[in-house]
């Protein structure tokens, strides 16, 4: 419960000061075991520092003014799919990545490219970095969320291609969470990190939303750090005509874990406990096939539809699939839920390695990896999906499949072809409004 939030849009509203103080007193009582003065004292300090804020928009230096507002789009999270691995979502990405690129910075692999990791050339070598975040469905189940985002991190540094050397971590837990949850999560953390010999050497610890946020809510994340000694990235943008595309089996990590907890399917989360992935792409690495490989990637953004959508933009190449060359080598538990809840496979993270290389290397990396061949790259722009001799346009929905139920109402809220226009055109105005901002801070700093 944001106690800030609620006294701000009471505010809007021009709701009475002493309506405000006293709902927020029910309020605050709803989550803290404290005495109903103590809460009234809390309310009105709350309040008092809302008002105080609120006064900058009133400052007469117009560039203070610039700097401290962050000029509302108007566009919601919500509304454009953010972090729901869609087209909504995968356009915000790239209004980032202007940001980032207005800055001139040298890279190798930076996020223009929308791939897994970004990368920078040091004394010779290839930094790689990574950074996941936890999935918000398991803030209750904080040794799965620390579990599945630490293999998240180490797969986006080793699809790379780079060797992990180190994580690091970040968990924000509101102010009435029980302190165990950071243990906990700290603890799935290093069950991936012990087994993979991967060492956790930092991180941070701070509280969602400091006092103003009552609850339990836990947020955070896990980066990574990798290394690459002699070979190149494997970028996406390498993915070249005549490749064939392999595939080790998934099952799940995060999003699957939520989509079992969410609908009383417990047992399927066993399925999600390992690190084949993360394996096979060690096996790679020590038995120097790197080096023949065109692209890695793992199947999580937005699912298939969504990663084969921005491999086929970024190498402007077509990626062709089978159906049941990929419906094989999704964990038959796994494959057995998504069914039963009507959830589309492709359209959902599976957690599977997706392998792009030369057909005369293809065996070998089979071999070391236990992948199976599910397609090829062709001429074209547009992948598809083959089924039953039909070939099927695979391209990503407004935001990934709907798994829990809830997210099977909110996919009902998208918005027309039209409204979404709309909302490009406000976020891309907010994006420059952004980079103004960022030059004139620069600016100051010469």
């Amino acid at each position: 419960m944001d106690i800030e939030e609620y006294v701000k849009r009471s505010l809007r509203k021009e709701m009475p000061e002493n309506t405000i103080i006293e709902e927020g007193i029910k309020r605050v009582l709803e989550i803290k075991n404290i005495d109903k003065k103590l809460a009234e004292e809390f309310i009105k300090a709350v309040l008092q520092e809302i008002v105080s804020i609120e006064s900058y928009k009133k400052i007469k230096d117009t560039n203070l003014s610039n700097l401290l507002n962050y000029n509302p789009s108007g566009i919601t999270m919500g509304e454009i799919g953010g972090g729901s691995r869609g087209e909504g979502d995968f356009f915000l990405h790239k209004q980032i990545a202007r940001i980032i690129e207005s800055t001139n910075q040298k890279t190798v692999v930076d996020s223009r490219e929308q791939d897994d990791g970004g990368v920078v050339e040091a004394e010779g070598k290839y930094i790689v970095v990574a950074v996941d975040g936890t999935h918000s469905r398991l803030s209750d189940f904080p040794f799965l969320a620390g579990f599945h985002v630490t293999r998240a991190c180490l797969r986006d540094v080793f699809v790379m291609g780079a060797k992990p050397v180190a994580l690091i971590s970040d968990i924000h837990l509101a102010d009435d969470g029980d302190v165990s949850k950071i243990l906990d999560f700290t603890a799935g953390i290093c069950a991936v990190s012990e087994a993979i010999g991967v060492p956790l050497v930092g991180g941070s610890t701070l509280r969602v939303g400091g006092d103003m946020v009552l609850g339990e809510r836990m947020v955070s994340s896990v980066g990574a750090i990798g290394v690459i000694k002699e070979d190149k990235p494997t970028a996406r943008n390498r993915a070249q005509v005549g490749d064939v595309i392999l595939m080790t089996e998934g099952g799940g990590g995060g999003t699957i874990s939520t989509t079992a907890l969410y609908n009383g399917m417990f047992d399927v989360v066993y399925e999600t406990l390992n690190i084949n992935f993360l394996k096979a792409c060690k096996n790679l690495i020590d038995n120097g096939l790197l080096k023949y490989i065109h692209v890695m990637t793992d199947i999580t953004n937005g699912g298939l539809r969504g990663d084969a959508y921005e491999i086929s933009k970024t190498a402007n190449v077509s990626l062709e699939f089978q159906m049941d060359a990929i419906l094989n080598l999704i964990n038959p538990k796994v494959l057995d839920m998504l069914k039963k809840l009507n959830i589309d496979p492709l359209g959902v993270s599976i957690d599977s390695l997706l392998i792009i290389v030369p057909k005369e290397y293809a065996d070998e990396v089979e071999k070391k990896t236990g992948a199976k061949r599910v397609g090829e790259v062709k001429e074209g722009s547009i992948s598809y999906i083959i089924e039953n001799n039909k070939r099927i346009p695979l391209i990503p929905e407004f935001r990934e499949s709907a798994y829990t139920p809830v997210k099977k109402v909110v996919e009902k809220m998208k918005p027309s072809k039209e409204e979404f226009e709309i909302m490009k055109k406000k976020i891309e105005e907010a994006c420059n409004r952004a980079i103004k901002k960022k030059d004139f801070v620069k600016n100051l700093l010469k």
